[in-house]
This record gives C-alpha cells, structure tokens and sequence, in this order.
C-alpha cells in the first residue's frame, strides 16, 4: 500500500506538469487566434463605424430625420456584406433593403398588420424583386426587410423622408466607405479565404501520404472526405479574388496594388485549381487501396513533398521570392511519382513494367495535373509548366 501511494506521489507532478502544459498551449493558441481575428476584421470594425456615425449625421442634418435608425443600419450592413463579395451582390443587398422598405411603407398602411398581412407583403416584395430580375440576394433582403417593417417597424405616416430614401442613403455611404474612405486590404481578404482552402489541402495530403504508406484504408477515406469537404470552400475564394481585383479597380487609394494583385491573385486561382486533382488522387488512391492494388513507397514521397511545395509556393507568393525552390520540390515529386509508375522495360519488344494497378495510374496521371497547375502558380506559362512535367515524367523521350 504505501509503494502505491509512492507511486501516485511520483506520477502526479508529472500528470499535473502535462495538464498544465496542455493549458497554456491551448492558452496561447487561443490568443494568437484572436489577435489574428482583430488583425483581420479590425479594419471591419473601423469601416462599420465610419459609415454608422456618416449615415447618421447626413440624414439627421440634412435630409431632418430626427431619428434616424435605418440608415446607420444599412450602412453597417453593406459595409460588413462588402466583406469579400463582389460588388454586384453588395448592391443587390442594398436595392434589397430599399425594395421590401419601400413596398412594406407602401402596402402595410392599407392593409394594416397582422400575420396574413405580413405574408402578402413578403409575397409582393419579392415579387417586384422577380421583376426587377434580381438574384437570390435581392430577393432574400427584400423579403427579410419587408417582414421587419411588417412586424418590428410599422410604418409611421406623415414622414417628410420616406424610410426606404433612409436606407438608400445610408447604404450608399457604407459603399463610399468601403471604396473609397476606408478600403479593404485585397491581399489580406484573399489570404483570409485561401487559408481554410489551402491548409487543409496540405494536411489531408500529409495523412494521405500516411494511409498509403500504412496501407490504412480508413485514414485514406478520411483523406479524401477532408478533401471533399475543402471543394466547396473554393467558390467563396473565388469569389473573394474577384472583389479582392473589384476593390483595386474603384478604390483610388488602392490602386498602386493592381500589378501585385494581380500576380497573387492569379497564383492563388491555379493553386485552388489544384485541390480538384488532389481530390481525384485522393479518390483513386483510396480505390486502390480498397482493391488491394501495390503503392510503391514513392508514391507516399511524391504526396508529401508536394504537400511541402504548397507551402512553399503559397509564402513564395506572398513575399514575391524566388520561386525556384518550390518548382524544384514539384518537379521531384513528379519524378517520384513516374518511378512509382515503373522504368520502360529494357528490351523495347517487351512491354512497360508498371508497379501500379489501374487506379494508381490514373492517380499518377492527376498528379501530374496537380503539377502542372502549381508550376502555372509559380509564375511560368500554361506551354512552359506542361513541357516541364513532360519532361520529369518521361526523360527517355527528350533525350
């Protein structure tokens, strides 16, 4: 009994050490979290601010709104949906607000209020939308703002300025805010959207290398459910890196960032274009596995270098560096990948020695895809990257 207790005596420090340990890290982890967050989104804040306190002031002084609420509303509302969307659909959402305003001020005082009443007006707002031929955003926030006015803000009457002019105003400035006073930063946006596209690219290529090594067919499924989970993430970078160039094009103090934009924006669309053929090697790999097929060690090599030369290519575009190094690792991994396939047999009469099965060759053919759209990424040309990955994937050919 008291060797027992010696024992617990003798573990618990060490327990506790670890615990404590684990809380700080966490600590630390969740602090640098949120400093990133403010970095990120403070500029949000300052613009939401900016445009609240504007839209406030001129429709107070000048259009004699003593009170006015939706137009420091709206304006906070475009500015924080302005956040890396495009330009059209931040003004969909404004002629939205304005929309179910001014059908909620017109039709509520004739029908009063009530909940069939407030379903009649949603049904006309997004009717006259329809008309308009607005997309899903319009007739989203014109029906929302109709209910709101239907339910949490009755129409008043006898007001010199229509509410829906309120709105108008105060959305306008938040644009005006967000263009031209107080701009975005493009490559700060489009690095907040590549982040969760690219980092679990890199990781799920890492564990997928690790199934294949380990013949793990549950650690490949969960790969490839990783991966598939990234795809619909890459609509919303592309989204963001056309408002990123839209912001670049209208806001006159971002104009001198139009040539680097538009190198980073580019290498970024080619390096999301990639995660589609990671997917598909992902998918095949994962059938091979399933079938019982030979990976030969390469392959696991080939799929972690090229998970190492995303993250170098991805801090070479962001501080504009030699990208030789990152090209030199995809290139390798290539090479890597065509020793996996098998050398050509040395008597020509006989046919190519494969060391693959039939998924991992068609996995083979999109890594080579994979490739090629990261060497487009590094700045070379669609015809210089091809003949590159030509060349590292069959010598015997260019010699």
């Amino acid at each position: 009994m008291p060797a027992r207790q010696e024992a617990a005596a003798d573990t618990d420090p060490t327990l506790t050490g670890r615990a404590l340990a684990g809380l700080r890290a966490r600590a630390r982890y969740a602090m640098r979290s949120r400093v990133w967050r403010i970095r990120l989104y403070g500029l949000l804040a300052v613009q939401a601010g900016v445009a609240a306190s504007l839209a406030w002031f001129v429709v107070y002084q000048f259009l004699g709104n003593p009170s006015p609420v939706f137009a420091p509303t709206t304006a906070v509302g475009i500015v924080a949906a302005s956040m890396g969307s495009r330009l059209r659909r931040t003004i969909e959402l404004l002629v939205g607000v304005v929309l179910g305003l001014a059908v909620g001020d017109t039709l509520m005082p004739l029908f009063g209020i009530g909940p069939w009443q407030t379903g009649v007006v949603v049904v006309l707002a997004i009717i006259v939308a329809l008309l308009l031929k607005g997309g899903g955003s319009l007739l989203t926030q014109a029906g929302a703002t109709a209910v709101l006015v239907a339910t949490l803000e009755p129409p008043v009457r006898d007001l010199s300025i229509p509410r829906f002019v309120d709105a108008a105003v105060g959305g306008l400035i938040g644009l005006a805010v967000g263009l031209l006073l107080v701009p975005i930063h493009p490559q700060r946006t489009v690095r907040r959207l590549a982040e969760p596209v690219i980092d679990p690219t890199i990781a799920a290529l890492h564990d997928l290398a690790a199934a294949a090594r380990l013949r793990d067919l549950g650690a490949a499924e969960r790969s490839l459910g990783a991966l598939r989970e990234v795809s619909p993430r890459l609509n919303g970078l592309n989204d963001g890196l056309d408002a990123a160039q839209e912001v670049v094009r209208l806001a006159p103090l971002r104009w001198r960032e139009r040539p680097s934009l538009a190198f980073y924006t580019e290498a970024v669309r080619h390096m999301g274009r990639s995660l589609h053929s990671c997917r598909s090697i992902a998918r095949r790999l994962t059938k091979g596995l399933r079938d019982d097929e030979p990976i030969p060690e390469e392959f696991p090599e080939a799929l972690d270098l090229l998970a190492v030369s995303v993250q170098t290519l991805r801090c070479t575009i962001r501080t504009r560096d030699d990208p030789q190094e990152a090209r030199q690792q995809i290139l390798t991994a290539v090479e890597l990948v065509r020793k996996a396939e098998g050398e050509a047999a040395l008597d020509p009469t006989r046919p190519h020695a494969h060391r693959l099965g039939y998924s991992g060759m068609i996995a083979a053919g999109e890594f080579r895809t994979a490739a090629h759209d990261l060497l487009i990424a590094s700045g070379l040309d669609a015809d210089e990257a091809a003949t590159l990955v030509r060349r590292t994937s069959d010598p015997d050919e260019w010699d």
